[in-house]
């Protein structure tokens, strides 16, 4: 078959993101022979590395923290010979129709691909509340694992009933004298091992159908206020720290203007990661997905790899 000519280009893929998705991404287009180049994000972190302990991944059964995992994701990529760069990618646009050329600008240097893997990943979600920008760092807290340490022997607050704020009030008892979780509904939404180990926790209460309404304090955090639900009443509870674990943003304002995002700003993909750009794959947690979870994310970043080389493969007429 003969090969189709095509404009100049760079990388047959680039992937923007070095998170679990896009760590996986590399492994499997550096390993397939895809020219590839990973751009890490110089101003944001993958959210996995900031996590005590990842007792789930497959292999692992004594357990890791999410940095020293992401570590070997790295190793393993870079030993297949993976291309990378530590930046912040400022904007993703088209060049020519016929085919695609895209070009990704980061630090005002343009890369021209055949095709980019989206593995952007997403951030916490903040409450909003007074106080809460006010004592972030004086006692206000988005990373359990991080500041823990710092509340060694003292009461703090925990906000959310998921997995990742069970999880991360089971970890602070390690530290704190006692860690009242906060929670808008009756029940939590954790899977049921992480309830049942915080349930049989002496050091965790519960406060259920309430939300946090404003942190106060004076240099440092020193309580919080909770509104009922239900009846509106206001209560004060003294802390000296508060975590804060209510969800995430994903991180696609970079392609908010070139692909279909769902009302959350997530990236809407078909199951083999495809967008709605010729091209453009998406996997990991800045996805539309149900499930968000590093296995889930390496999953996404291999079948995006799988996908996009056939893409390539196309372009350049040597599908098989």
């Amino acid at each position: 078959m003969n090969k189709t000519k095509l404009p100049e280009y760079d990388y047959d893929t680039i992937i923007i993101g070095g998170g679990p998705a896009g760590y996986t991404a590399g492994i499997y287009a550096a390993r397939s022979g895809l020219k590839t180049l990973l751009v890490e994000g110089a101003a944001t972190v993958s959210q996995i590395t900031i996590t005590d302990l990842i007792e789930n991944y497959p292999g692992i059964p004594e357990g890791i923290n999410g940095y020293d995992l992401m570590q070997l994701f790295k190793k393993q990529a870079l030993n297949f010979g993976l291309e990378t760069i530590t930046r912040d990618v400022s904007s993703i646009k088209k060049a020519g129709d016929a085919p695609v050329i895209w070009e990704v600008t980061a630090e005002n240097k343009t890369y021209r691909t055949l095709s980019v893997i989206a593995a952007t990943g997403a951030q916490w979600s903040k409450l909003g509340v007074p106080g809460e920008e006010e004592f972030a760092g004086k006692g206000v807290s988005y990373c359990a694992t991080c500041d823990g340490p710092f509340y060694r022997n003292k009461d703090v607050i925990v906000v959310g009933g998921g997995d990742t704020a069970i999880q991360e009030a089971l970890f602070l008892t390690h530290f704190a004298s006692k860690v009242t979780v906060i929670h808008r509904r009756d029940r939590l939404r954790a899977a049921a091992i992480l309830q049942k180990r915080a349930f049989a926790e002496k050091k965790i209460e519960f406060v259920w159908k309430a939300k946090l309404t404003e942190v106060s304090g004076q240099d440092f955090v020193t309580g919080v206020k909770v509104a009922d639900v239900q009846t509106k009443g206001i209560k004060e509870i003294a802390a000296e720290g508060v975590f804060i674990f209510v969800g995430r943003v994903p991180h696609t304002d970079l392609f908010r203007h070139i692909l279909k995002l769902d009302a959350g700003g997530y990236i809407i993909t078909d199951d083999n990661m495809q967008t709605s750009a010729a091209g453009i794959f998406a996997a990991g947690d800045c996805r539309v997905k149900q499930f968000r979870q590093v296995i889930t994310a390496a999953g996404d970043g291999a079948n995006a790899v799988y996908s996009a080389e056939l893409y390539v493969d196309e372009l350049k007429g040597q599908a098989y």
